[in-house]
Parts: C-alpha cells; structure tokens; sequence
C-alpha cells in the first residue's frame, strides 16, 4: 500500500461517513499513518469533524447529496460508520469504480439493517440464533410475540446503540414496545425484528479483523472476546477478556467467520454473540469498530480503531492482549448544548485509569459523553476501577 501526503496531489484520502466517537478514533488512527481524512455527519460539530482535515453535514440518506459529495471530494476508500447511509447509492459508487467501499458495499447494504443480516446469518449460512420474525404493524407485532413466546424483544430493522429496543414481558407491553421502536428507528418505516428472548449465561463482541496477510491474501484473526453488560440494548460497561469455555470460544470464532468471510472485504467487524455453558448463538455483527470495543484502548498492543485502519489499508495487524481491562460509559445527565465536566482530576487518581471525553456538541439525558478505562491484574478490579472512575466525572451546565 502506498500512502501519499495529505493535502497534497498524493493524499491518499479516505471519507468517513458517520464521525460519532468511533469515527473520531479511526480518523486518528488513519492520520497517524499519514491518510486524509474527510468525516461526514448529519450535524455540525461531530466529534470526528474537529479532527479531520475536512468535514461535511449532509443528509447521508440522500442518494443524490452522497453521489454529489463524493464526486467533489474523490476518495479513493468510503468507510460506512453508521448504518443510515444510501447504501444502494453506495454499490452504485463502488460499481462505478468511484471508490472502494469498506469492507464492501454489500456488507454495508446487508447489516445496515436487521432483516438483511439475520436471514444472511440463519437462513443462509444456518447459524444458530434465537427465533424471530418481522412485523410492520402492532397487530403483526402481537401476533408473532404468541408464537415466540413471552418474554420477547422488540428492536426496529434500523437503529444503533440500543436504540428503540424494548422487552415485551406481556401482551399488554405490544402497543408500547411497538411505539417505541417505531419512534427511535434510524429512518421511517415501522418495520420491527421480534425476537425469541434467549436465557443466556452472557454475551459477548468478537472483534474480528480482516486483514491482508504476508501473502497478500485475506487472514481473519480474533481479539479476545469482550464482555459487556447493556441497559436497554446499549452497552454501558465492558471488559476484556470475557472467560469462557475452549469449546464456546472455537464456536464463537467460527461463527464470527463464516458470517465476516460472507460480508467479505476488509477492515474489524464487532459480532454479537449469546453464550450459554459451550453454546453459542449468532446476534448481530456491524462491519466497523463496535462501542463495546472502547475498552481495547487500554487492553490491547492495536486497539480496534488502529486495527480498522490497518486493515483498510492493508497493513499488518497484532489483535494481541496486553493487559486486563474495563470501560465504563459517561452519560450526559441532562439535555443541554455545550455541557461541561467536572471531576476529572479525581477520576484520574482512580489507578490505572483513563478517561475519553467525546467533544460531543449537544448533551442528551442518557447520551453517551464518555467513557472511563482501567485495567488491572483481573477483571473484577478492572471493572471496579473503571466504573468508580466513571463515577466521579460529573456533567453541569457551561
């Protein structure tokens, strides 16, 4: 791989659509090997827009404005770090030769929302994964929930971190559970996945990492697999490594594979997994760096952003452990512009932590702001001294 210089006629220029706090840390890994970078998000002032060498605000739904932007721009590589992206504009780009499309513009179009990856995972490549069925109305809603069961989970085809995800406990839940996923859903549409709720030991994120090996042919490797717990679908703590049986890790590998060597491509994929004793069932797989994934930024000799960045240019990568660690999330606490933070000091006399503030303009109630790290001789402390971190930085209004 050759890499120019910035800004100049050599560039090597890579556009980023979606520049959230995993987007910020793949432009920096990318510039620390002396890539240009264009970050585009849906609002001014993401956290990956104050460092890149230029940004953009558009509506990257719009197949017109995507097209329009990337023929003004001329990137050599796309890198999808959302879903709600005009992902058939997208293999309309990458048909054209425009540009290459990380990892590919089918692995985009496929996990950009729910139905595409679980009937790519269960249906076709015949994983193990928990029973579900897609509704577009309360009533369709209702109806799969008595075939499935009670519990279930309720989550729209289209969102991120968690969002409009609901337990239905009962049938008096549907209209509310219904509700919820239509109203926090990427983009309209009111189509919803119901799934089987599984009564697992735990879960886990896989990264897997796609990368070009001494050959020049595609190697898959694996970090240590993460644990993480989820409130309502979104991740507020995690560690690494998550203990496990040999047999449930083979499994959870060769899950990971079969569903990353069909998305094909390159770049780190964070798959989702259910475990239960040495069983293991496929959730969901996003083919970028996964949030759970932060905690790598103190665990691991490559975290998952340099990983991604590596690996989209073809560069070697070491997913190896280096210590055992834990993150917290740091929430904003409330619904204000411009917020501030105190008692970042006291965080950081917690031993062996770190602390990322995102640089988020705007501040929501349950907004992840933040994250606190830590590491440890074992996880329990890890995870002690992440979350007591956490706990000590404080939001108030500017």
């Amino acid at each position: 791989m050759k890499i120019g210089t910035p800004l100049s006629p050599s560039a090597t220029r890579i556009m980023l659509l979606g520049a959230g706090e995993l987007g910020k840390e793949v432009i920096i890994a990318l510039q620390r090997l002396g890539v240009e970078v264009i970050a585009v998000d849906r609002y001014a002032n993401a956290p990956g827009h104050q460092v890149a060498h230029r940004s953009h605000v558009i509506n990257m739904t719009d197949a017109k404005a995507l097209r329009a932007l990337v023929e003004r721009e001329k990137p050599q590589i796309i890198v999808p770090e959302i879903e709600a992206i005009a992902t058939d504009e997208l293999a309309r780009i990458e048909a054209a030769g425009l540009a290459e499309v990380i990892p590919t513009a089918r692995a985009a179009q496929l996990t950009m929302n729910r139905e595409g990856i679980r009937r790519l995972a269960a249906e076709e490549l015949g994983l193990a994964t928990s029973r579900y069925a897609f509704a577009q109305s309360a009533g369709e809603v209702r109806m799969a929930a008595e075939a499935l069961g009670y519990p279930c989970v309720i989550k729209p085809v289209m969102s991120s971190s968690g969002k409009g995800q609901s337990v239905a406990q009962s049938p008096e839940d549907i209209d509310k559970c219904w509700d919820y996923a239509v109203s926090a859903g990427r983009v309209q549409g009111g189509r919803v996945i119901v799934e089987e709720m599984i009564k697992f030991d735990y879960e886990i994120t896989l990264l897997t990492v796609r990368a070009l090996g001494e050959n020049g042919k595609v190697k898959t490797s694996f970090c240590d697999p993460i644990g993480h717990v989820q409130v309502k679908g979104d991740y507020v703590e995690s560690w690494q490594p998550q203990p496990m049986s040999e047999t449930a890790l083979w499994r959870a590998r060769d899950i990971a594979k079969k569903v990353t060597d069909s998305l094909g491509g390159r770049g780190i994929f964070g798959v989702e997994l259910f475990v239960k004793g040495d069983q293991v069932w496929f959730s969901e797989v996003s083919p970028r760096p996964h949030d759970t994934g932060m905690v790598t930024m103190i665990t691991q000799v490559q975290n998952e952003f340099e990983l991604h960045a590596r690996a989209i240019l073809g560069l070697p990568v070491c997913t190896d452990l280096r210590v055992h660690g834990a993150s917290a999330v740091i929430y904003g606490g409330m619904d204000e512009k411009g917020i501030a933070f105190e008692g970042i000091e006291d965080a950081l006399r917690v031993p062996h932590t770190d602390v990322r503030l995102f640089g988020k303009p705007e501040s929501f109630s349950r907004r992840r702001m933040g994250v606190a790290l830590a590491y440890a001789e074992n996880i329990k402390e890890a995870r002690q001294r992440a979350k007591l971190a956490a706990s000590k930085v404080h939001p108030i209004k500017a």
